[in-house]
């Protein structure tokens, strides 16, 4: 039997997760306060996810670069090929929130989206 500790990021109170596996099935899911956390619990360890955020270069604006994020979570196998995807991109201003950077970042499904105007 395996068992996996976890803070839980689910809401502010960061409840300490303790999850029981057999042969990659979950038995239980103790130390949550809300039902969040067995829902965060349940995604952690079967398929995990992350939301990734960094910066582009701008050119022709007011400033020199601008924030992104990914437009939901993606696999967290995927972060380093969504920010090697993201090194040496520019976009040319104007720049608004929410339009598209870098479509479906290394083939996720998911869009890269500026989370500033610049």
């Amino acid at each position: 039997m395996e068992k996996r500790e976890l803070i839980c990021i689910g809401c502010p109170m960061g409840c300490p997760l303790t999850v029981q596996l057999e042969d990659g099935e979950i038995l239980s899911i103790t130390g949550q306060t809300c039902k969040r956390g067995e829902v965060y619990a349940r995604n952690e360890v079967t398929n995990p996810t992350r939301i990734v955020t960094s910066t582009v270069m701008v050119e022709g604006g007011k400033v020199g670069r601008v924030s992104v994020k990914t437009k939901d979570s993606i696999p967290k196998g995927k972060i380093f090929q969504c920010v090697k995807a993201l090194k040496g991109v520019t976009v040319k201003a104007p720049v608004h929130i929410g339009d598209v950077i870098v479509a479906n970042v290394a083939d996720t499904g998911v869009d890269i989206v500026a989370t500033r105007n610049a």
